[in-house]
């Protein structure tokens, strides 16, 4: 099991309930992955309300829970967790599979650097989907996901006065999450309209519990008095060495800001957030087979048992569609008894009600906070795209123009863009949307493969290379 998330947690539990021996792999410190993200080198379960946010306590019985079965499972010799472990490549051999690992970033190097395995099951989560905009690169900028990661890590606010921008409900627990540390939310921005969701009221109505969830986080903004503003934007964000200010505008009907009508707030912190994209680096190393989601996300194609065509390979949790932690419990149970049942173990499979429901609601969810259809429109020439690489929205234009590129992999190849640290993962979807839109079309499976294929799926040193034995 790559991953120790809601889904690679359920999945690993769930497997070995039915005597399986598991490997349980998570480059974080502690099990729970960003959703039940703990402080430090935890050993134990959080208690009850642990996150601050509304829907928390649920959440912290359910990881109580798993992570119960989890100190039995490790007990009794059937799990081996190792923590602060990352997979960077994963390979097929005659009895199945070779994973290749490193030590996270800041852990020791004393894990072993590779694990075989009949099966795989990968849990690999998502990260915070971001799009360039003139100034995102100053300090004081942050990624929605990790303005709420540092509250939860370490209890540290990133700022004093913040702006919370961009679309989908995932605004709300990060706007509440700051004003509960002291920070003044100046507002929160909503490109999208939330009012749309009376389309959708089916798909809301089959999971009660996301309308609770909604209305504890409507009444913490309440409570500390958050301005909502729908169809608005963050055109700019303004500083020379750091964030002093950003610049708001409102959307017209077609997702254009409205030239004439901006308002400019002082702030030391913008946190901004256009839904997530999901990790599927080593599915693709494997040759899975993948789709475009509702919200444009590439992601992996799996059957009703959440098994790829890839013999041996399951896929759960947001790799198959960004759907939020309960989903991703759902299909991780149901994915470590599909892969319980490939190895034999008796037991049946978890019906699909609970994740049928919950993917119509994150379809509904994607569709009425969509990115804005004319985003690219915002930027100038020498906005920064590719922050890792410096390559600017100009250099992308130029590429296009005079090298007649045409596709997202071109465009790395002749600019670089995504070849940086992150490996794309910050700039790669912006890259494939902004190469497509210049050729009048919207990114597809293929720009979004391109440059979302990664042959390492982390960072490897050179001495790590030396010592492999083959």
């Amino acid at each position: 099991m790559v991953g120790a998330g809601p889904a690679g947690l359920a999945a690993a539990v769930t497997a070995a309930d039915r005597g399986v021996e598991v490997v349980l792999l998570d480059a974080g410190r502690a099990p729970g992955g960003q959703y039940w993200r703990q402080r430090g080198d935890v050993t134990h379960p959080p208690t009850a309300g642990a996150g601050g946010e509304p829907h928390a306590e649920h959440g912290s019985r359910r990881l109580r829970a798993l992570w119960s079965r989890l100190a039995e499972h490790r007990a009794a010799g059937r799990v081996t967790l190792l923590s602060g472990t990352s997979v960077w490549q994963i390979t097929r051999s005659p009895d199945g599979f070779v994973l290749w690992l490193t030590p996270s970033p800041g852990r020791p190097a004393d894990g072993p650097a590779r694990v075989a395995a009949e099966r795989v099951v990968l849990c690999q989560g998502g990260a915070d989907r971001q799009l360039p905009f003139p100034g995102w690169d100053l300090p004081g900028v942050m990624a929605a996901g990790g303005v709420q990661a540092l509250l939860k890590a370490s209890g540290t606010a990133a700022g004093r006065r913040a702006v919370v921008a961009g679309t989908g409900p995932f605004l709300l627990p990060v706007a509440v999450g700051l004003a509960e540390a002291g920070v003044e939310v100046l507002a929160v921005c909503e490109a999208g309209r939330p009012t749309d969701w009376a389309r959708s009221l089916p798909a809301v109505l089959g999971v009660p519990s996301k309308a609770v969830e909604g209305a504890g986080l409507v009444a913490g903004m309440v409570r500390h008095r958050i301005p909502y503003r729908t169809r608005t934007v963050v055109r700019r964000a303004l500083g020379e060495d750091a964030l002093t200010a950003v610049e708001l505008s409102p959307l017209d009907a077609d997702g254009r800001p409205r030239d004439l009508v901006r308002r400019v707030e002082d702030v030391d912190l913008l946190a901004v957030g256009w839904g997530f994209t999901p990790s599927v680096e080593l599915a693709l190393q494997l040759g899975a087979a993948s789709r475009v989601d509702v919200d444009g996300s590439l992601v992996v194609a799996v059957d009703e048992q959440q098994r790829t065509d890839v013999p041996g390979v399951w896929v759960a949790g947001e790799g198959t569609g960004v759907g939020g932690a309960v989903l991703s419990d759902l299909e991780g149970r149901l994915a470590g008894a599909a892969a319980a049942a490939d190895a034999g173990a008796s037991g049946g499979l978890p019906r699909r009600g609970g994740i049928t429901r919950h993917r119509r609601f994150a379809a509904a969810m994607h569709r009425r906070h969509p990115v804005p259809a004319h985003w690219d429109e915002w930027l100038t020439e020498d906005t920064v795209v590719c922050r890792c690489e410096e390559v600017t929205a100009g250099r992308v234009l130029e590429a296009h123009r005079s090298l007649v590129v045409q596709d997202a992999r071109s465009v790395k190849q002749v600019t670089r863009i995504g070849m940086g640290w992150c490996q794309g993962r910050v700039c790669g979807f912006a890259a494939s949307c902004l190469t497509a839109a210049l050729e009048g079309r919207r990114a597809d499976e293929a720009d979004l493969r391109g440059i979302g294929s990664r042959p390492l799926a982390a960072p490897v040193t050179l001495a790590e290379l030396a010592r492999l034995e083959d």
